[in-house]
């Protein structure tokens, strides 16, 4: 009976860790808004402290850093430059769309990185999964149609670079499992910090946007990812992955009591097929599997 309990209590941190990780994450494009800086400032103040986080934490175990970087020079680097192509993008897509626009299309996430791997990798893929890529494309398509003709439209494509460059980065560190993440999100922050030192202006931002930066970078992103990531600990990778689209849901929700941003209809109807694309081909796969064979 301790151990059912036990069990139970565990289930329900590790849901709690998953919803509090992507709601801490959601406030990212809102801390972006809020601070009204420059793309590249921020991109810059967020990979400098994230670089300063993750070199520390590799430099606590540097014969494991460097080993790491011997075996998988090539993939650590490809990782690198997907991670700060992603995180730059991302960033800039903010500043140039609408905040549901970009949340809704990064939700996409999961079921891109199941084309990649099908593409790349040629990994089997299934008809659910084959139909969610399809719901989420036609999703996407759907946000995306909504800027058609106005400056939005680059944003939802940045938008595009980013999720793309997310997904891929999934699939090589699926490829390489060994391969020390650490020193891969380190490398994905030093990349963006180099070459944005070069344009940085971090005299132009006010009390507010460093207020807002440093919250984002200092607070909400490292530990709304370190409780997601933790979350799978406790609670079956499953269950955890259905607390994803809380991020699309409370983005969009910021920015309308925040900044009284509101979604169309057409951005609505958008997100909610994304959402369902990627729980259709994931989440509810193995729930529906699980049920199955419990019974």
């Amino acid at each position: 009976m301790t151990d059912t309990h036990s069990d139970r209590d565990g289930r329900r941190l590790g849901w709690f860790l998953a919803a509090s990780g992507m709601l801490l994450v959601s406030t990212d494009s809102l801390w972006v808004r809020i601070s009204e800086a420059d793309a590249l400032d921020i991109a810059f103040i967020v990979g400098a402290l994230a670089l300063v986080l993750y070199g520390a934490m590799a430099m606590r175990r540097p014969s494991v850093a460097w080993a790491s970087i011997r075996a998988h020079t090539v993939p650590l680097l490809t990782i690198g430059v997907l991670g700060a192509l992603s995180q730059l993008t991302f960033i800039s897509a903010i500043t140039h769309t609408e905040i549901s626009h970009v949340v809704a299309i990064v939700a996409a996430a999961p079921v891109l990185a199941a084309a990649i791997a099908w593409f790349a990798l040629r990994e089997r893929t299934s008809l659910r999964v084959v139909v969610g890529i399809t719901l989420t494309l036609a999703g996407i398509g759907l946000v995306v149609s909504d800027s058609i003709g106005t400056p939005n439209l680059l944003g939802d494509f940045l938008a595009l670079v980013a999720v793309a460059a997310f997904a891929a980065s999934t699939v090589v560190w699926r490829r390489h499992r060994d391969m020390s993440r650490i020193v891969g999100l380190a490398l994905a922050s030093a990349l963006v910090v180099i070459p944005t030192a070069f344009v940085v202006d971090l005299g132009r931002l006010d009390a507010t946007a460093w207020a807002a930066v440093l919250v984002m970078g200092l607070v909400c992103n490292p530990l709304g990812r370190l409780s997601y990531s933790t979350a799978s600990r406790y609670a079956p990778a499953g269950e955890v992955a259905l607390f994803a689209p809380v991020e699309t849901a409370a983005g969009i929700i910021w920015a309308a009591v925040f900044l009284s941003e509101y979604p169309t209809l057409t951005t609505v109807a958008g997100a909610i097929i994304v959402i369902f694309g990627v729980l259709y081909a994931t989440v509810l796969d193995r729930t529906t599997t699980a049920a199955i064979r419990r019974a």
